[in-house]
Protein backbone atom coordinates (compact mmCIF):
# COMPACT_ATOMS: atom_id res chain seq x y z
CA UNK A 1 0.00 0.00 0.00
CA UNK A 2 3.06 2.45 0.44
CA UNK A 3 4.17 2.14 -2.96
CA UNK A 4 0.40 3.39 -4.54
CA UNK A 5 0.77 6.59 -6.17
CA UNK A 6 -0.17 10.09 -3.86
CA UNK A 7 -3.18 12.27 -4.89
CA UNK A 8 -1.23 15.35 -5.03
CA UNK A 9 0.89 13.57 -7.67
CA UNK A 10 -1.36 12.30 -9.67
CA UNK A 11 -3.39 15.63 -9.73
CA UNK A 12 0.07 16.60 -10.81
CA UNK A 13 -0.13 14.14 -13.58
CA UNK A 14 -3.31 14.64 -14.81
CA UNK A 15 -2.68 18.74 -14.94
CA UNK A 16 0.63 18.41 -17.00
CA UNK A 17 -0.95 16.09 -19.22
CA UNK A 18 -4.13 19.26 -20.43
CA UNK A 19 -3.57 21.03 -23.54
CA UNK A 20 -5.49 24.73 -23.92
CA UNK A 21 -8.52 24.43 -25.81
CA UNK A 22 -8.85 25.89 -28.56
CA UNK A 23 -11.01 30.09 -29.33
CA UNK A 24 -14.27 30.53 -31.20
CA UNK A 25 -16.13 33.40 -30.86
CA UNK A 26 -19.98 33.40 -29.32
CA UNK A 27 -22.39 35.83 -29.07
CA UNK A 28 -22.90 37.74 -25.94
CA UNK A 29 -25.98 36.22 -25.28
CA UNK A 30 -24.48 32.87 -25.36
CA UNK A 31 -20.76 34.18 -23.20
CA UNK A 32 -22.28 34.09 -19.80
CA UNK A 33 -19.89 31.07 -17.76
CA UNK A 34 -17.68 30.82 -20.65
CA UNK A 35 -13.44 31.81 -20.40
CA UNK A 36 -12.10 34.72 -22.26
CA UNK A 37 -9.26 33.41 -24.81
CA UNK A 38 -7.97 36.88 -25.11
CA UNK A 39 -7.93 40.38 -23.27
CA UNK A 40 -11.18 42.65 -24.12
CA UNK A 41 -9.87 46.30 -25.04
CA UNK A 42 -12.43 48.95 -24.95
CA UNK A 43 -14.02 49.86 -28.22
CA UNK A 44 -15.24 53.65 -26.81
CA UNK A 45 -15.37 55.57 -23.91
CA UNK A 46 -17.76 55.38 -20.87
CA UNK A 47 -19.02 57.68 -20.23
CA UNK A 48 -18.52 59.16 -23.62
CA UNK A 49 -19.34 62.70 -22.16
CA UNK A 50 -19.57 64.22 -18.09
CA UNK A 51 -22.71 62.74 -17.54
CA UNK A 52 -24.79 63.97 -14.42
CA UNK A 53 -24.91 61.74 -11.43
CA UNK A 54 -28.46 63.33 -10.10
CA UNK A 55 -31.74 64.96 -11.19
CA UNK A 56 -30.96 68.66 -11.05
CA UNK A 57 -29.52 71.82 -12.38
CA UNK A 58 -26.55 72.22 -14.48
CA UNK A 59 -24.82 75.19 -13.46
CA UNK A 60 -21.44 77.21 -13.00
CA UNK A 61 -20.11 76.91 -9.78
CA UNK A 62 -19.13 80.27 -9.87
CA UNK A 63 -22.53 81.16 -9.92
CA UNK A 64 -23.60 79.87 -6.92
CA UNK A 65 -20.81 80.11 -4.35
CA UNK A 66 -22.65 82.69 -3.17
CA UNK A 67 -26.27 80.82 -3.12
CA UNK A 68 -29.07 81.63 -3.02
CA UNK A 69 -28.55 82.37 -6.47
CA UNK A 70 -31.26 83.49 -8.74
CA UNK A 71 -30.77 81.99 -12.34
CA UNK A 72 -32.50 81.85 -15.68
CA UNK A 73 -33.69 78.67 -17.20
CA UNK A 74 -32.60 77.88 -20.55
CA UNK A 75 -33.48 74.71 -21.19
CA UNK A 76 -32.94 70.95 -20.59
CA UNK A 77 -30.89 67.46 -21.05
CA UNK A 78 -32.37 64.39 -20.66
CA UNK A 79 -30.57 60.61 -21.21
CA UNK A 80 -30.56 60.59 -24.92
CA UNK A 81 -31.68 63.75 -25.46
CA UNK A 82 -28.40 66.53 -24.72
CA UNK A 83 -28.69 70.30 -24.49
CA UNK A 84 -27.19 71.51 -27.53
CA UNK A 85 -26.35 74.77 -26.31
CA UNK A 86 -23.91 76.92 -23.89
CA UNK A 87 -24.71 77.38 -20.28
CA UNK A 88 -23.21 80.82 -20.09
CA UNK A 89 -22.85 83.30 -16.43
CA UNK A 90 -25.77 83.62 -14.80
CA UNK A 91 -27.88 80.59 -16.43
CA UNK A 92 -28.79 76.74 -15.61
CA UNK A 93 -30.46 73.85 -17.49
CA UNK A 94 -32.73 71.42 -16.18
CA UNK A 95 -30.90 67.68 -16.31
CA UNK A 96 -31.84 64.54 -15.51
CA UNK A 97 -29.64 61.63 -14.25
CA UNK A 98 -27.23 60.45 -16.89
CA UNK A 99 -27.61 63.36 -19.09
CA UNK A 100 -24.76 64.90 -20.82
CA UNK A 101 -23.61 67.82 -18.98
CA UNK A 102 -23.19 70.98 -21.19
CA UNK A 103 -20.88 73.04 -22.56
CA UNK A 104 -20.41 75.85 -19.48
CA UNK A 105 -21.85 73.59 -16.62
CA UNK A 106 -19.58 72.40 -14.60
CA UNK A 107 -21.66 71.00 -11.43
CA UNK A 108 -25.09 69.94 -10.58
CA UNK A 109 -26.97 71.45 -8.02
CA UNK A 110 -29.42 68.47 -7.02
CA UNK A 111 -33.50 69.35 -7.26
CA UNK A 112 -34.16 69.29 -3.77
CA UNK A 113 -32.32 72.54 -3.10
CA UNK A 114 -33.68 73.87 -5.72
CA UNK A 115 -36.85 76.49 -6.22
CA UNK A 116 -38.81 77.94 -9.21
CA UNK A 117 -39.21 81.80 -9.36
CA UNK A 118 -41.07 83.80 -11.85
CA UNK A 119 -43.48 81.17 -13.50
CA UNK A 120 -40.45 79.00 -13.81
CA UNK A 121 -38.25 81.39 -15.67
CA UNK A 122 -36.05 81.67 -13.20
CA UNK A 123 -34.75 78.99 -10.12
CA UNK A 124 -33.04 80.17 -7.52
CA UNK A 125 -30.56 77.79 -5.73
CA UNK A 126 -30.52 77.46 -1.89
CA UNK A 127 -27.19 75.70 -1.58
CA UNK A 128 -23.45 76.26 -2.94
CA UNK A 129 -21.75 73.22 -4.29
CA UNK A 130 -17.66 72.88 -5.04
CA UNK A 131 -16.71 72.54 -8.84
CA UNK A 132 -17.60 69.01 -10.43
CA UNK A 133 -20.16 67.99 -7.66
CA UNK A 134 -22.56 65.27 -8.91
CA UNK A 135 -20.70 65.38 -12.55
CA UNK A 136 -19.17 62.27 -13.53
CA UNK A 137 -16.70 62.85 -15.80
CA UNK A 138 -15.65 61.38 -19.67
CA UNK A 139 -13.90 57.88 -19.21
CA UNK A 140 -15.30 57.78 -15.50
CA UNK A 141 -15.79 53.98 -16.19
CA UNK A 142 -12.74 53.10 -18.66
CA UNK A 143 -11.47 54.96 -22.04
CA UNK A 144 -11.02 53.62 -25.18
CA UNK A 145 -8.55 51.44 -25.77
CA UNK A 146 -8.06 50.47 -21.80
CA UNK A 147 -8.10 46.50 -21.23
CA UNK A 148 -11.32 46.16 -19.35
CA UNK A 149 -11.47 41.91 -19.25
CA UNK A 150 -8.59 40.62 -19.49
CA UNK A 151 -7.66 36.72 -20.79
CA UNK A 152 -8.66 33.87 -19.25
CA UNK A 153 -11.63 35.73 -17.40
CA UNK A 154 -14.39 33.83 -16.63
CA UNK A 155 -17.70 35.96 -17.19
CA UNK A 156 -19.96 36.23 -14.79
CA UNK A 157 -23.04 39.01 -15.04
CA UNK A 158 -20.66 42.19 -14.02
CA UNK A 159 -18.25 40.43 -17.26
CA UNK A 160 -20.60 40.55 -19.72
CA UNK A 161 -22.53 43.63 -18.62
CA UNK A 162 -18.98 45.27 -19.28
CA UNK A 163 -18.32 43.80 -22.04
CA UNK A 164 -21.78 44.80 -23.59
CA UNK A 165 -20.54 48.63 -22.29
CA UNK A 166 -17.26 48.19 -24.31
CA UNK A 167 -19.22 47.45 -27.65
CA UNK A 168 -19.25 43.53 -27.90
CA UNK A 169 -21.55 42.31 -29.41
CA UNK A 170 -19.64 39.01 -29.41
CA UNK A 171 -16.54 37.81 -28.00
CA UNK A 172 -13.66 35.32 -28.37
CA UNK A 173 -13.78 32.14 -25.43
CA UNK A 174 -12.46 28.96 -25.09
CA UNK A 175 -14.06 26.33 -26.48
CA UNK A 176 -15.74 23.94 -23.39
CA UNK A 177 -13.71 20.47 -23.40
CA UNK A 178 -15.89 17.80 -24.58
CA UNK A 179 -16.10 15.50 -21.83
CA UNK A 180 -17.23 11.98 -22.54
CA UNK A 181 -19.27 10.22 -19.38
CA UNK A 182 -19.05 6.56 -19.71
CA UNK A 183 -20.88 4.15 -17.31
CA UNK A 184 -20.17 0.58 -17.05
CA UNK A 185 -21.21 -2.72 -15.06
CA UNK A 186 -24.64 -4.94 -15.78
CA UNK A 187 -25.92 -3.87 -12.45
CA UNK A 188 -26.96 -0.82 -14.01
CA UNK A 189 -30.51 0.04 -14.84
CA UNK A 190 -31.37 4.17 -16.06
CA UNK A 191 -32.97 6.09 -14.25
CA UNK A 192 -36.92 5.00 -14.64
CA UNK A 193 -36.18 1.67 -16.42
CA UNK A 194 -36.98 -1.36 -14.85
CA UNK A 195 -34.60 -3.33 -12.24
CA UNK A 196 -34.16 -7.18 -11.75
CA UNK A 197 -33.92 -7.79 -8.54
CA UNK A 198 -29.31 -7.73 -8.85
CA UNK A 199 -30.19 -4.58 -10.50
CA UNK A 200 -29.26 -0.89 -9.27
CA UNK A 201 -30.36 2.68 -10.79
CA UNK A 202 -27.21 4.43 -12.51
CA UNK A 203 -26.38 7.64 -10.78
CA UNK A 204 -22.85 7.88 -10.96
CA UNK A 205 -23.24 9.89 -14.54
CA UNK A 206 -25.39 12.35 -13.30
CA UNK A 207 -23.38 13.62 -10.60
CA UNK A 208 -20.01 13.57 -13.05
CA UNK A 209 -21.77 15.53 -15.50
CA UNK A 210 -23.02 18.09 -13.15
CA UNK A 211 -19.28 18.49 -11.91
CA UNK A 212 -18.02 18.97 -15.35
CA UNK A 213 -20.75 21.41 -16.40
CA UNK A 214 -19.92 23.84 -12.63
CA UNK A 215 -15.86 23.48 -14.48
CA UNK A 216 -16.95 24.87 -17.48
CA UNK A 217 -16.71 21.63 -19.62
CA UNK A 218 -19.67 20.33 -22.28
CA UNK A 219 -20.33 16.60 -20.58
CA UNK A 220 -21.46 14.16 -23.40
CA UNK A 221 -22.81 11.37 -21.64
CA UNK A 222 -22.96 8.06 -23.56
CA UNK A 223 -25.26 5.81 -21.57
CA UNK A 224 -24.19 2.46 -19.70
CA UNK A 225 -21.79 -0.13 -21.39
CA UNK A 226 -22.09 -3.46 -20.27
CA UNK A 227 -19.50 -6.11 -18.76
CA UNK A 228 -17.61 -7.22 -22.19
CA UNK A 229 -15.35 -5.76 -24.01
CA UNK A 230 -17.55 -5.49 -27.26
CA UNK A 231 -19.70 -3.15 -25.79
CA UNK A 232 -16.71 -1.16 -23.70
CA UNK A 233 -14.34 -1.39 -27.26
CA UNK A 234 -18.04 0.53 -28.80
CA UNK A 235 -18.25 3.22 -26.14
CA UNK A 236 -14.85 4.39 -26.30
CA UNK A 237 -14.90 4.02 -29.96
CA UNK A 238 -18.02 6.91 -29.84
CA UNK A 239 -15.86 9.06 -27.76
CA UNK A 240 -13.08 9.33 -30.06
CA UNK A 241 -13.96 12.87 -30.66
CA UNK A 242 -14.15 14.03 -26.88
CA UNK A 243 -11.06 15.91 -25.34
CA UNK A 244 -12.10 13.87 -22.17
CA UNK A 245 -13.36 10.30 -21.24
CA UNK A 246 -14.51 9.41 -18.03
CA UNK A 247 -15.11 5.72 -17.20
CA UNK A 248 -17.43 5.05 -14.04
CA UNK A 249 -16.95 1.78 -12.68
CA UNK A 250 -14.72 -1.69 -13.88
CA UNK A 251 -11.80 0.34 -12.29
CA UNK A 252 -10.90 -2.22 -10.19
CA UNK A 253 -9.46 -5.59 -10.50
CA UNK A 254 -11.88 -8.55 -10.43
CA UNK A 255 -13.21 -10.81 -13.63
CA UNK A 256 -15.74 -8.15 -14.42
CA UNK A 257 -13.52 -5.56 -13.98
CA UNK A 258 -12.56 -4.68 -17.82
CA UNK A 259 -12.24 -1.14 -18.24
CA UNK A 260 -8.42 -1.34 -18.12
CA UNK A 261 -8.58 -3.78 -20.69
CA UNK A 262 -10.60 -1.81 -23.36
CA UNK A 263 -8.46 0.90 -22.32
CA UNK A 264 -5.65 -0.84 -23.04
CA UNK A 265 -7.55 -1.64 -26.57
CA UNK A 266 -8.08 1.73 -27.60
CA UNK A 267 -4.22 2.29 -27.58
CA UNK A 268 -4.27 4.09 -23.99
CA UNK A 269 -0.93 4.80 -22.74
CA UNK A 270 -2.30 4.50 -19.21
CA UNK A 271 0.13 6.80 -16.24
CA UNK A 272 -1.64 5.08 -13.26
CA UNK A 273 -4.06 3.21 -12.02
CA UNK A 274 -4.04 3.03 -8.03
CA UNK A 275 -3.89 5.88 -5.54
CA UNK A 276 -3.60 6.04 -1.63
CA UNK A 277 -6.97 8.03 -1.43
CA UNK A 278 -10.04 7.01 0.64
CA UNK A 279 -12.60 6.72 -1.20
CA UNK A 280 -10.71 6.39 -4.21
CA UNK A 281 -8.35 3.87 -4.90
CA UNK A 282 -9.25 2.34 -8.62
CA UNK A 283 -8.86 5.50 -10.37
CA UNK A 284 -6.98 5.10 -13.53
CA UNK A 285 -5.49 7.74 -15.82
CA UNK A 286 -3.96 7.47 -19.35
CA UNK A 287 -3.69 9.67 -22.51
CA UNK A 288 -4.22 9.20 -26.33
CA UNK A 289 -2.63 10.48 -28.99
CA UNK A 290 -5.52 11.19 -31.43
CA UNK A 291 -5.51 13.56 -34.85
CA UNK A 292 -2.73 15.64 -33.38
CA UNK A 293 -3.94 16.07 -29.85
CA UNK A 294 -3.83 14.66 -26.77
CA UNK A 295 -7.05 12.93 -25.53
CA UNK A 296 -7.29 12.15 -21.83
CA UNK A 297 -8.68 9.14 -20.13
CA UNK A 298 -9.30 8.87 -16.03
CA UNK A 299 -11.50 5.72 -14.94
CA UNK A 300 -13.45 6.83 -11.88
CA UNK A 301 -14.54 4.18 -9.10
CA UNK A 302 -18.04 2.42 -9.12
CA UNK A 303 -18.97 3.44 -5.56
CA UNK A 304 -20.96 6.88 -5.72
CA UNK A 305 -19.29 8.50 -3.48
CA UNK A 306 -16.41 7.68 -4.70
CA UNK A 307 -16.99 8.60 -8.15
CA UNK A 308 -17.83 11.87 -7.26
CA UNK A 309 -15.12 12.68 -5.06
CA UNK A 310 -12.68 11.48 -7.85
CA UNK A 311 -14.52 14.04 -9.95
CA UNK A 312 -14.58 16.99 -7.22
CA UNK A 313 -10.69 16.58 -6.71
CA UNK A 314 -9.52 15.35 -10.21
CA UNK A 315 -11.79 16.22 -13.11
CA UNK A 316 -12.73 19.35 -12.05
CA UNK A 317 -9.22 20.80 -11.97
CA UNK A 318 -8.30 19.19 -15.28
CA UNK A 319 -11.23 20.72 -17.03
CA UNK A 320 -10.38 24.70 -15.03
CA UNK A 321 -6.74 24.24 -16.36
CA UNK A 322 -8.04 23.41 -20.04
CA UNK A 323 -9.76 26.50 -20.05
CA UNK A 324 -6.56 28.37 -18.72
CA UNK A 325 -8.43 29.02 -14.74
CA UNK A 326 -6.65 28.68 -11.70
CA UNK A 327 -7.14 24.85 -10.70
CA UNK A 328 -6.79 25.38 -6.69
CA UNK A 329 -9.02 23.40 -4.95
CA UNK A 330 -10.89 25.44 -2.03
CA UNK A 331 -8.73 24.33 0.91
CA UNK A 332 -9.58 25.89 4.06
CA UNK A 333 -8.35 25.59 7.77
CA UNK A 334 -10.59 24.30 10.61
CA UNK A 335 -10.99 22.79 13.89
CA UNK A 336 -12.15 18.95 14.38
CA UNK A 337 -15.43 19.04 16.65
CA UNK A 338 -15.09 15.23 18.32
CA UNK A 339 -12.00 13.16 18.27
CA UNK A 340 -10.77 11.10 15.58
CA UNK A 341 -8.78 7.89 15.46
CA UNK A 342 -5.92 7.62 13.17
CA UNK A 343 -5.87 7.15 9.75
CA UNK A 344 -5.17 4.18 7.42
CA UNK A 345 -2.55 4.04 4.50
CA UNK A 346 -4.32 6.05 1.98
CA UNK A 347 -5.56 10.12 2.43
CA UNK A 348 -8.79 10.53 4.10
CA UNK A 349 -11.62 12.69 2.06
CA UNK A 350 -14.67 12.50 4.73
CA UNK A 351 -17.95 14.17 4.52
CA UNK A 352 -18.70 16.24 7.70
CA UNK A 353 -21.12 18.88 8.32
CA UNK A 354 -19.68 22.52 9.25
CA UNK A 355 -20.47 25.04 11.70
CA UNK A 356 -19.36 28.36 12.37
CA UNK A 357 -19.30 29.92 15.78
CA UNK A 358 -17.59 33.28 16.40
CA UNK A 359 -15.97 32.97 13.34
CA UNK A 360 -14.29 29.73 13.74
CA UNK A 361 -15.07 27.01 11.37
CA UNK A 362 -15.95 23.22 13.43
CA UNK A 363 -16.36 20.68 11.18
CA UNK A 364 -18.06 17.00 12.47
CA UNK A 365 -17.63 14.04 10.43
CA UNK A 366 -20.01 11.34 9.72
CA UNK A 367 -19.75 8.35 11.99
CA UNK A 368 -20.75 6.33 8.81
CA UNK A 369 -18.14 6.66 5.62
CA UNK A 370 -19.28 4.19 3.30
CA UNK A 371 -18.66 5.11 -0.39
CA UNK A 372 -22.07 3.99 -1.54
CA UNK A 373 -23.54 6.29 0.85
CA UNK A 374 -24.81 9.46 -1.15
CA UNK A 375 -26.99 10.72 1.41
CA UNK A 376 -24.26 11.56 3.52
CA UNK A 377 -22.45 13.49 0.52
CA UNK A 378 -25.61 15.47 0.51
CA UNK A 379 -25.69 16.66 3.99
CA UNK A 380 -22.13 17.73 3.92
CA UNK A 381 -20.68 21.11 3.67
CA UNK A 382 -17.16 19.94 3.20
CA UNK A 383 -14.69 17.01 3.15
CA UNK A 384 -11.98 16.70 5.89
CA UNK A 385 -8.68 15.77 5.04
CA UNK A 386 -7.27 13.29 6.70
CA UNK A 387 -3.19 12.46 5.95
CA UNK A 388 -2.18 9.12 4.95
CA UNK A 389 -1.23 7.64 8.51
CA UNK A 390 -1.71 10.66 10.64
CA UNK A 391 -1.80 10.07 13.98
CA UNK A 392 -5.08 10.17 16.37
CA UNK A 393 -6.40 13.73 16.56
CA UNK A 394 -8.06 15.03 19.29
CA UNK A 395 -11.13 17.36 19.53
CA UNK A 396 -10.09 21.20 19.24
CA UNK A 397 -7.16 20.30 16.71
CA UNK A 398 -6.72 21.81 13.52
CA UNK A 399 -7.74 20.29 9.99
CA UNK A 400 -7.29 20.78 6.66
CA UNK A 401 -11.17 20.79 4.72
CA UNK A 402 -12.51 20.76 1.23
CA UNK A 403 -15.09 22.68 0.67
CA UNK A 404 -17.90 21.68 -1.28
Amino acid sequence: MSNLLTVDDALARILASAEPSTSKTVSLSDAYGRVLSQDLVAKRTQPPFSASAMDGYAVRASDISNAPSRLKLIGESAAGHGYRGKVSKGETIRIFTGAPVPEGADTIAIQENVSADDDGAFVVIQQSEPEGRFVRPAGLDFREGDIGLQSNTRIGSAEVSLAASMNYAEVPVRQKPRVAIISSGDELVSPGGELDQDQIVSSNSFGVLGIVESAGGNPIDLGIARDTLVALDDKILQAQDCDVVITLGGASVGDHDLVQQALKNAGVQLNFWSLAMKPGKPVMFGTLKRAGRTQIYLGLPGNPVSSLVCAIVFVAPLIRKMLGLATDLDLQQAVLACDMPASGPRQEYMRASADKQNGQLNVSPFANQDSSILSNLVKADCLVIRPANATAAAKGERCEILML
